[in-house]
């Protein structure tokens, strides 16, 4: 099948008996309609070339929008109507079926790509960041340098809990003694 005009293909094939494989001769559109010869003609061996008319590849188009498959009726009532042998019309609509199987693995394949791109990319950034985490882990520098963390001051009769004020030495009432509160003590 040929990906030159999506609607259209050729609905003569063969089936080679070694290989059990489809072997298909692309169809061009036509405006005339008419039929003709294969343009590489070797003899006897040339095959004659369908040319579907405009009408009848809209005519084919919508009945593949309504059924992708056809059965036997459908199909020989479409040939009939059409002009052409039920054969004809089957190999048309197994090369448009394969032609939209195409293009909707490409549009997978291509979606995939993608999110294995962003995910790659993702985890390079994580393993980055493990790899700083691990070093700054490691790193003694790291507690020394690091601000202790907001000290909360709580009373022991009324359980009030405040930050404490900027002086470190700040004067406390007889009545409220601050016990600090360390956030990085287990609970």
């Amino acid at each position: 099948y040929g990906d030159e005009d999506a609607g259209v293909s050729s609905p003569n094939s063969t089936v080679s008996s070694s290989t059990g494989k489809r072997s298909e001769r692309e169809e061009d559109t036509d405006p005339q309609g008419s039929r003709g010869i294969s343009d590489d003609e070797d003899g006897d061996n040339s095959r004659k070339k369908l040319r579907l008319s405009k009408d009848q590849s809209v005519i084919l188009e919508e009945t593949f929008k309504d059924h992708s498959t056809l059965n036997p009726k459908q199909k020989q009532a479409l040939a009939k109507q059409l002009g052409l042998r039920a054969r004809q019309v089957e190999v048309w609509f197994q090369n448009r079926r394969a032609r939209t199987k195409l293009k909707q693995t490409e549009v997978d394949c291509e979606f995939l790509r993608r999110c294995c791109e962003n995910l790659t990319e993702e985890n390079r950034r994580l393993q980055k960041e493990v790899t700083e985490l691990r070093a700054l882990k490691l790193s003694p520098q790291f507690y020394m340098h690091m601000s202790p963390p907001t000290t909360l001051t709580k009373c022991p009769s009324c359980e009030h809990v405040s930050v404490p004020p900027p002086q470190p030495q700040a004067a406390t009432s007889a009545d409220h003694r601050s016990l600090p509160v360390n956030a990085w003590a287990p609970a």
